[in-house]
Order: C-alpha cells, then sequence, then structure tokens
C-alpha cells in the first residue's frame, strides 16, 4: 500500500496538480488536507478520474476539510471525537480493504496556532494546544494499537532537524516546546514516526516551504509539517518513503508538498 499525504491548500483550485501526484507517486491512498470546500460542492467526478474511486470527505467553505481518495474499498468509521467541540472538518477516519486487514486511516489537519505561542494571548495557540491533547488522550484510551496509521499536516515540527534553525524557530509557533512535547506525547500513545524510521533524525528534512520565500531552494528555510505514523505493529512492514520536493515548484502549487510511505499492508 502506497499512501500519500498532501496539504492542497484548496482542491478546486489544485485539483488538476493531482493528476501529477498519481503519475509521480502511484498512490493507493491519497489523504487531502485543507480541502476547502463543502461536501455539497465537492468534484466528485476527480477521484474516479484518477483511477482512485472510494471516496471519503469532511468538507465546509472556505477554510480546513480533509478527504481520502483510495483504490481499494473503504468505510467510514464513525464515532470519532469532535475535536474541542468545533466541528471544524479537521480529521477523517477510514478503515481500508488490506489483505492483511483492514487498516484504521485517521488523516489530520491540526490547527496552525497563530503566531503568538502564548495560549493566554492567543486562543488559537491555546486551541492547538487543547486540540493535541485531546488527540494524545484518544489514542492513550484506545491501549494496544494495531494496524493503526495516522497521516496529515500536524502543523509541528518535532524535532531540531525538522526545520532550518532549531535556535531560531524555539519560539516560532510549530516549532515552540510546548507543541513539540505535545506532539511527541500524541506519538509515544503506540506510533512509530514512519518517514524518521528512513531520514535519520540527524538529517535536515523539510514538507513545507513557506510562499513569502520566493528562491525557497537556495535559502531552503523549510519545516517538516506533514507526518505519517504507523502502529508498532507495522514498522517492519514498511518498504520505502518519498517526499516529492519538486511538487513545490509547480504553478500553482501548494506550500506543502506531497509526503509518500509504503508498507506491505
Amino acid at each position: 500500500m502506497r499512501l500519500v499525504t498532501w496539504n492542497i491548500n484548496s482542491l478546486r483550485l489544485r485539483a488538476g496538480l493531482l493528476a501529477r501526484v498519481v503519475a509521480d507517486l502511484a498512490p493507493d491512498v491519497i489523504c487531502l488536507q485543507e480541502t476547502k470546500v463543502p461536501d455539497e460542492l465537492f468534484p466528485s467526478e476527480l477521484p474516479e478520474a484518477l483511477g482512485l474511486p472510494y471516496v471519503a470527505r469532511r468538507g465546509m467553505k472556505s477554510y480546513n476539510g480533509t478527504a481520502i481518495f483510495s483504490r481499494r474499498p473503504l468505510q467510514v468509521l464513525e464515532g470519532t471525537p469532535d475535536w474541542c467541540g468545533k466541528d471544524d472538518r479537521r480529521h477523517l477516519a477510514v478503515a481500508i480493504h488490506a489483505a492483511g486487514g483492514p487498516i484504521e486511516l485517521h488523516n489530520f489537519y491540526v490547527p496552525a496556532g497563530g503566531d503568538v505561542p502564548d495560549p493566554d494571548a492567543n486562543p488559537k495557540f491555546a486551541h492547538k494546544l487543547d486540540f493535541i491533547a485531546e488527540a494524545r488522550d484518544y489514542f492513550a484510551t484506545r491501549g494496544n494499537l494495531t494496524r493503526v496509521v495516522v497521516a496529515g499536516d500536524l502543523n509541528i515540527a518535532p524535532l531540531e532537524n525538522d526545520v532550518w534553525s532549531h535556535r531560531q524557530l524555539l519560539d516560532v509557533v510549530s516549532h515552540t516546546p510546548p507543541e513539540t512535547t505535545g506532539l511527541t506525547a500524541w506519538l509515544d500513545t503506540g506510533f512509530t514516526d514512519a518517514v524518521r524510521w528512513f531520514v535519520p533524525p540527524e538529517e535536515r528534512h523539510f514538507t513545507w516551504w513557506s510562499y513569502r520565500n520566493r528562491d525557497w531552494r537556495v535559502s531552503d528555510r523549510g519545516r517538516r509539517l506533514d507526518h505519517v505514523w504507523v502502529s508498532h505493529d507495522l514498522v517492519q512492514r514498511l518498504r520505502s518513503h518519498v517526499t516529492l520536493k519538486e511538487a513545490r515548484d509547480w504553478p500553482q502549487t501548494s506550500d506543502h508538498v506531497p509526503v509518500c510511505v509504503e508498507l506491505d499492508a
């Protein structure tokens, strides 16, 4: 199973780029974040045209939104939390058909958190920390996780080499200690960071470069905000990883690039 996660930053605006993702990565499953389209306006013909006819979606107008396209049958998992009571379409969970049994796949778009890393002064940052804590508690209460994958834009770069400058970004939202500590606690509920399984922590590795940075390749001031985690039983089934860095150069592209993980499922 080849699984891709990508913050597409508007599905309708960048629908044409998905064909390039499919051509380059040949995914069995694509998790999308920031689709920014309500369900009634979802381009229903698109997934089948891409050869990914099984679809789950949770969208809203102008903001947030998640979707999953799959070559394999899937079933939406009901009863997942309404994170922080906001119903802001930041999470979608499905069971994906696989030879070894269903894969429970969670597609997340974690709040960005605004600009001020102070939960008292910035409600957006407080919401982000609460969201991470709720997700941690949810998976912690599940006990021994098996055949579970978490993917998405988690909006946190947890390791020193997940950012272009650990020292300079310690007080910048996405790399502050409260965020990185919270995300690590969520990871420790039963997951392995699949990308860092292939890319050693001492190597710099990014998935996002700001639109404000025109010559992004030269400055390379990136952050690793997009993640794929697998439950520990799936670690030995991991086979390969690709971060499609060249997608950052595509016309009218997202500021995030697709991340692909392959595993024997």
